[in-house]
C-alpha cells in the first residue's frame, strides 16, 4: 500500500486541503488504514468526481479505492459483485458486450460503484428505476473497529450508507442487480422548447414512454424566453431499429464510452474564466438555434447518450482559476413556481451559466442523506470566483427550504450547515444511527464537518 501527503480538491477545485492519502489493493491493507488513523478520521475517495469537498479530509487521512478495481462475472439472474473502485465507465464497457448495463447510469462514468452508492446518484430514468442503491443486493462496509460486513438492503445501516458520504464507513465492494438491454445503440428524440412552461409540458406529455430525459436549460435567456432548452429524450434501440451497416454494434465494447474526447493537455485553469456573460450568452444562443425543433429515431451509442460530458474531462478548467460551483437543487411537483423563479433570477443576474441540467424525479430512497425526491430537479456550474455568488445561492437555498426542497449535499461546496438541516429532515436520525456505530467519529470529511453532518 503506498502512502503519500497531498493537496486534494473536488472536481469544482475549490478549497483544496491537504491530507495524507492511503491506496490499498486488498481489504487488509483497507482495514490497517481505518485501524491505523490519525485524530482527524479518514474518509474514503474514489475518482474524485465529486464537485464539493466530501471527499476531502484536511489533516486526516484518504483512502483511495481506485487500486480495489476487481469486476466478477454475471450470474444467471443478472447480478454481479465488483470492487468499489470500478468505474461506472469501466463496468459499461465489460458488461454492454454481455447484453447488460448498470442499474442506473448517471451523467457521467467518470464516478466509481462506491462513489456512486455514497451519494446514492440518480440516474435519467429515476422515475422508473429510483437511485443507485436501490439496486443493490448486498455490500460490503469496512465499518470504524476495522472490520468488513456485509450489509443487506431493508437495514438502518444499509440506508444511512446510501446517499451517507462515506460517513457510515469505507464501502469495499458490493453486488449490482444489473439490467438487460438489446443492443448497444439508444433511440433518441430531441425538441425544443420556447420557454420553461413549454418545457415543463413536453417533459409530462407522453408520461414515461421513453424512460430517459433530461433537458439543458439556456439560464441567459430572459423575458418571455426564460427557461427555453432542448428536451433529449431515449430508449433502448431493439435491432429492428439499427442501420443496415451497424450490425456489428449491436454490443461493441466501442460503443461503450463517450467518443471524441477532447483533452485540454497541460492546460491550466484559464484566468477570470473563458466564459464571461456575453460570451455565455452567445454560446447559449448558438446551442439553442442549432438544435432541432423536433427529432426523434436518431440513433446513438449508449456511452454517448449517456456520457456526452465526459467528452471534455478539462470542462472545469474552464471556469477560472477559483474554480466552480455545481448547483443541484429539488422542489416537488407543485411547487413549479419555485422553479420558475429561481431560474428568472439567475437569468436576472446574467450569472454565465453554460451547463444547466432539468430532469424529474420519482419515488424517494429511504437513506436519512439522499438527494433525489419527487419532483423537478435542476442541476448548473457557475464560477465560483463570481462576485457575491454565496450570497445570492445562500438567498437561493432559503427559497428552496422554504418550498420543502433541498440542494444536493454530495455536490456541495459551500452550503450552511442551518440550510441543510432545514432541508433534510432525516439527518437527525442518520447522526443518531452514526453517534452509535462510530462514536469517535472515524470516518469524517470536510463536507461533514462544515454542515455538522
Amino acid at each position: 500500500m503506498s502512502v503519500d501527503t497531498v493537496s486534494l480538491t473536488g472536481w469544482g477545485r475549490t478549497a483544496p486541503t491537504t491530507a495524507v492519502r492511503f491506496r490499498p489493493r486488498t481489504h487488509e491493507e483497507a482495514a490497517a488504514a481505518v485501524r491505523g488513523r490519525g485524530p482527524r478520521g479518514v474518509i474514503a475517495r474514489g475518482l474524485g468526481r465529486s464537485p464539493g469537498d466530501a471527499a476531502q479530509n484536511a489533516g486526516g487521512s484518504v483512502l483511495d479505492l481506485t487500486g480495489l478495481a476487481r469486476i466478477g462475472g454475471v450470474d444467471a439472474a443478472g447480478a454481479v459483485r465488483c470492487d468499489a473502485g470500478v468505474s461506472l465507465e469501466r463496468l459499461l464497457r465489460v458488461l454492454l458486450p454481455l447484453g447488460w448495463l448498470p442499474p442506473v447510469v448517471p451523467g457521467t462514468g467518470r464516478v466509481t460503484v462506491g462513489g456512486a452508492i455514497a451519494s446514492d446518484l440518480p440516474g435519467l430514468d429515476h422515475r422508473r428505476s429510483g437511485s443507485f442503491a436501490r439496486h443493490v443486493s448486498a455490500l460490503e462496509l469496512l465499518t470504524a473497529d476495522g472490520e468488513v460486513r456485509t450489509v443487506l438492503p431493508g437495514t438502518a445501516l444499509f440506508d444511512a450508507t446510501a446517499g451517507g458520504l462515506g460517513l457510515t464507513g469505507v464501502i469495499l465492494g458490493a453486488t449490482l442487480r444489473l439490467r438487460r438491454v438489446p443492443t448497444a445503440l439508444m433511440s433518441v428524440s430531441t425538441e425544443r422548447a420556447e420557454d420553461l412552461d413549454d418545457l415543463l409540458a413536453r417533459f409530462t406529455a407522453g408520461g414515461d414512454r421513453l424512460p430517459y430525459a433530461s433537458a439543458w436549460i439556456d439560464l441567459m435567456a430572459r423575458g418571455r424566453a426564460a427557461g427555453r432548452g432542448i428536451l433529449t429524450r431515449g430508449e433502448h434501440a431493439t435491432p429492428d431499429m439499427r442501420p443496415a451497416h451497424a450490425g456489428r454494434t449491436l454490443l461493441s465494447p466501442r460503443s461503450g464510452g463517450a467518443r471524441g474526447r477532447f483533452r485540454l493537455p497541460g492546460c491550466p485553469p484559464v484566468p477570470g474564466g473563458l466564459f464571461g456573460p456575453a460570451p455565455a450568452a452567445l454560446y447559449n444562443e448558438v446551442r439553442y438555434r442549432g438544435a432541432p425543433r423536433a427529432r426523434t429515431g436518431e440513433l446513438r451509442p449508449v456511452g454517448v447518450f449517456f456520457h456526452a460530458a465526459d467528452a471534455y474531462p478539462d470542462a472545469n478548467l474552464l471556469y477560472g482559476r477559483g474554480g466552480l460551483v455545481r448547483y443541484r437543487f429539488a422542489v416537488g411537483y407543485g411547487q413549479e413556481e419555485t422553479l420558475h423563479r429561481v431560474v428568472r433570477r439567475i437569468a436576472g443576474r446574467r450569472s454565465p451559466a453554460v451547463r444547466a441540467v432539468l430532469q424529474r424525479f420519482g419515488a424517494a430512497a429511504p437513506g436519512g442523506l439522499s438527494f433525489a425526491a419527487p419532483g423537478w430537479s435542476l442541476a448548473l456550474d457557475l464560477p465560483a470566483a463570481l462576485p457575491g455568488l454565496a450570497r445570492f445561492l445562500d438567498d437561493v437555498d432559503e427559497e428552496v427550504a422554504a418550498a420543502g426542497g433541498r440542494v444536493c449535499l454530495a455536490k456541495d461546496s459551500r452550503m450552511r450547515p442551518e440550510a441543510a438541516a432545514a432541508m433534510y429532515p432525516g439527518l437527525a436520525g442518520f447522526q443518531e444511527l452514526r453517534a452509535r456505530l462510530d462514536p469517535t467519529e472515524a470516518f469524517r470529511s470536510d463536507l461533514s464537518r462544515r454542515l455538522g453532518l
